[in-house]
């Protein structure tokens, strides 16, 4: 693997950083002003990042984006991360860049251009719900949710949860279970359901450490009482949900993982200028402490390492393809996940009470990603994956349960 980056990249991740420093980092207290619409508040960002032609880096050309590649949008995404608003000024946050991945590949015409049009422009937000307060995340095939056809229409029946940015959305992608006696990975499908369908409910945005969030920042519960959708918002094949499902998140851990990079510099950035400016006694700096320079010294090497991880990463599943690079998929997932949080906690400490107030954007990332070891996987299913992929070059069978 080649790790220079290609030549365009240097001169757009400047342009990035230009970009962040004048329009994105000024507008983070936005973030906790309750008087204020986060989805109206952050327009004007996104129309100056279209006009320097930064938008969506993750969508083909022909769709309206800047066409990167897997791993040219990695290294973007690292910059994006360090602010929990960088992603949506580029129109390429989650869940609505999985969900146009998906209208992309899956999608009819009717539904490009429905649903998929507006959200290439910016106009509308969608989200995802596959997570039932029932059910096991970690097990996607394991659904308890439905739905059954009655005419030409589908009635749907669920109860998700930890539905990203349903507060506000304009339609939700919905997995459930259309077939549940066929065959393991093709019981479920997946659904476009505007939120404005009647029987569909937003039961409440889920408080995560206290904060419940809002519009786009928001976790929500969603229930699904016959809702009556149209035949032709069936997205993809019947029984193919999972396969849907699995084309979303495994190159969309690439994201999350750079992203997760992204907060790791922020954070060491802080800690070490808090380091060098502190005083904690007559001319004494809290930089001249060696706890504090073991945190910065093991911080800079934990992140240097989880970078080379994710971008070899996206450079196999660019070149030999996602399926056959599951084992490194799951080991960036909570390899990343768990130095983002070490991370975090050390630039907490090193900023003292500080540190845990809102006058910072240390204690918004650890609220928000402490999940980063739970959603799409908890560490323990990932470590699980990687260990038997290991294992059976050393013979071990699996064992039938």
């Amino acid at each position: 693997m080649d790790f220079l980056p290609p030549p365009t990249i240097p001169p757009l991740l400047e342009k990035l950083r230009t970009f962040m420093e004048a329009h994105v980092f000024p507008a983070e207290p936005l973030m906790h002003d309750d008087s204020v619409s986060l989805s109206k508040a952050i327009r004007p960002i996104q129309a100056a990042a279209r006009e320097e032609e930064l938008w969506m880096p993750q969508i083909a050309k022909d769709d309206g984006g800047m066409g990167l590649s897997l791993l040219e949008h990695a290294i973007v995404s690292e910059v994006l991360g360090e602010s929990p608003l960088g992603h949506y000024a580029l129109n390429c946050q989650a869940p609505d860049a999985g969900n146009m991945e998906i209208l992309i590949e899956y999608g009819t015409d009717a539904q490009k251009e429905r649903f998929l049009a507006p959200l290439l422009r910016g106009e509308t937000r969608s989200c995802f719900a596959m997570t039932e307060p029932e059910r096991p995340g970690s097990n996607p095939v394991w659904l308890k949710s439905h739905a059954s056809i009655d005419s030409d229409e589908w009635v749907l029946n669920a109860h998700k949860w930890f539905t990203t940015g349903a507060d506000g959305a304009d339609f939700v992608i919905v997995m459930v279970l259309t077939d549940p006696g066929g065959k393991l990975h093709e019981r479920a499908s997946m659904f476009i359901v505007p939120m404005d369908t009647e029987g569909l409910t937003l039961v409440r945005n889920i408080p995560v450490m206290g904060d419940a969030g809002r519009e786009w920042a928001s976790h929500g519960e969603l229930r699904f009482d016959g809702c009556r959708i149209p035949e032709g918002n069936l997205l993809g094949e019947r029984g193919g949900g999972f396969y849907v499902a699995q084309a979303r998140l495994g190159p969309g851990r690439i994201h999350h993982c750079m992203r997760w990079i992204g907060v790791c510099e922020r954070a060491l950035r802080m800690m070490c200028q808090r380091a060098a400016t502190r005083e904690v006694a007559p001319n004494d700096l809290l930089g001249n402490r060696q706890t504090i320079q073991n945190w910065i010294a093991e911080s800079r090497a934990e992140i240097d390492a989880a970078r080379l991880l994710v971008l070899r990463a996206a450079w196999k599943i660019q070149t030999f393809g996602a399926s056959s690079s599951r084992a490194d998929i799951s080991a960036i997932k909570f390899f990343v996940a768990g130095i983002m949080q070490r991370v975090l906690d050390r630039s907490i400490q090193t900023h003292g009470a500080l540190g845990i107030t809102d006058d910072t954007v240390l204690s918004t990332f650890y609220r928000h990603e402490r999940g980063a070891r739970i959603y799409d996987g908890p560490d323990e299913v990932h470590k699980g994956v990687v260990a038997r992929s290991i294992l059976q070059d050393y013979g071990l069978k699996r064992a039938k349960r």
